[in-house]
Parts: structure tokens; C-alpha cells; sequence
């Protein structure tokens, strides 16, 4: 049974700026995000009248924007994001970023919202804030493939230059060796020709 299929897509992914370990958790939020800005796209005034209040009442910069104008950007906003994580050929640091940002977002207006937190010093979510606390998943996934972007690929990328230096040095370690060894040869031989002539001289003055 051929295995060269199984070896070619091993060579793509290795290719790819992304590893084996991040695949799922870039898919699976990126597939979430993705619908929800998709789902956003055509919603009514009213849908998009809520989505604004409740976001300007956290943000009240954004109470300068149409709601209309909110809902269309928060959708092109969450479609960009989704796009980000799904599409392989987007650096982990990058996507990531991009992630860290978007959800950030949302765990601000849940622990700035009144109601949605218990009264007092808790961040506890209140049965109203429980759907918003739940992106702060998000805001986890995106600070691990942040990390695993800037500080773990680094490292294990660096043993590949090493590895290949170090091959090449082996190599032309090898190699002058193998130059010193024909030269050793060749003088020996030179010494064996050197003593003959000179043995045969000897016994040619001794038979004189």
C-alpha cells in the first residue's frame, strides 16, 4: 500500500504557519464567530436597535453610530475574525491577535454591563449575564494561540537552522577528513617509493 499520499499532506501541513495542536481550537472558534457575523448580516431594525443600546450602554462612543451601521459592522467584524481563524495560510500569532482583541471586547461588556455580574466584587455572571460570561472562552482560546504564536513557534523553529548548521558542519568535517586521509595516502606512498629507490641504490653499490 502506496504511502505517499499521507507523506505529501505531512509535507503541506509542515509548510502551513500553523501546527496539528492548533488546528481544533482554531476551527471551532473560527466556525462559531464565523455564524454569528454570517446571522448578522440581514437583521431587522429592531435586532439591530438592540444589538446597539445594549453595546453603547457599555461603550458610549458607539452611541454616535446608527444602529443599522453597529450591526453591519459588527458582522463584518465577527465574518473577518471567523475567516482569520478558518483559513490556514493565517499565522496562529496573527489569528490569535485578532481573537484576543474581538473577545476581549465582549468579556468588557459583560463585566461592565450592570446585571450581568452579582452584586458586590464577583464577576460571577447573574442569570441574565450567564449567555455573555460564556465568551470568556474566547478571550482563553485567543491568549493560548497568541502565546503559542509568539513564544513557543520561535523555539521550535530555531532547532531547524541549528539542526541543518549542524549537518552541514558534519559534513565538512567529514569531508576534510576524508581529504587529510588521500593526502596521509599519498605521502605514505611517496615514503614507500623514496625507501625503494634508496634500498635499491644500496644494494646496487654493494654488488660494485
Amino acid at each position: 500500500m502506496s504511502t505517499g499520499a499521507p507523506r505529501e499532506q505531512k509535507k503541506v501541513l509542515m509548510r502551513l504557519p500553523i501546527t496539528l495542536s492548533e488546528i481544533a481550537p482554531r476551527v471551532a472558534t473560527g466556525a462559531f464567530i464565523l455564524n454569528s457575523g454570517l446571522g448578522k448580516r440581514d437583521v431587522d431594525e429592531a435586532t439591530a436597535a438592540g444589538l446597539h443600546g445594549f453595546a453603547s450602554g457599555t461603550y458610549p462612543f458607539l452611541a454616535k453610530v446608527p444602529p443599522a451601521t453597529f450591526a453591519k459592522a459588527l458582522s463584518t467584524a465577527e465574518i473577518a475574525v471567523g475567516a482569520a481563524l478558518l483559513t490556514p495560510l493565517v499565522p496562529t500569532a496573527v489569528a490569535g491577535a485578532a481573537l484576543t482583541a474581538f473577545s476581549a471586547g465582549l468579556v468588557g461588556l459583560y463585566l461592565r454591563t450592570p446585571g450581568m455580574t452579582k452584586p458586590g466584587a464577583s464577576v460571577a455572571p447573574t442569570q441574565e449575564g450567564l449567555t455573555v460570561s460564556k465568551d470568556v472562552w474566547l478571550l482563553g482560546i485567543g491568549i493560548g494561540l497568541l502565546t503559542r504564536g509568539l513564544v513557543d513557534r520561535p523555539d521550535r523553529t530555531a532547532t531547524r537552522p541549528a539542526g541543518r548548521t549542524a549537518h552541514r558542519v558534519s559534513a565538512k568535517g567529514a569531508r576534510k577528513v576524508a581529504a587529510a586521509d588521500r593526502k596521509a595516502h599519498k605521502a605514505s606512498a611517496k615514503a614507500g617509493l623514496a625507501a625503494g629507490a634508496v634500498t635499491a641504490r644500496a644494494r646496487e653499490r654493494s654488488h660494485r
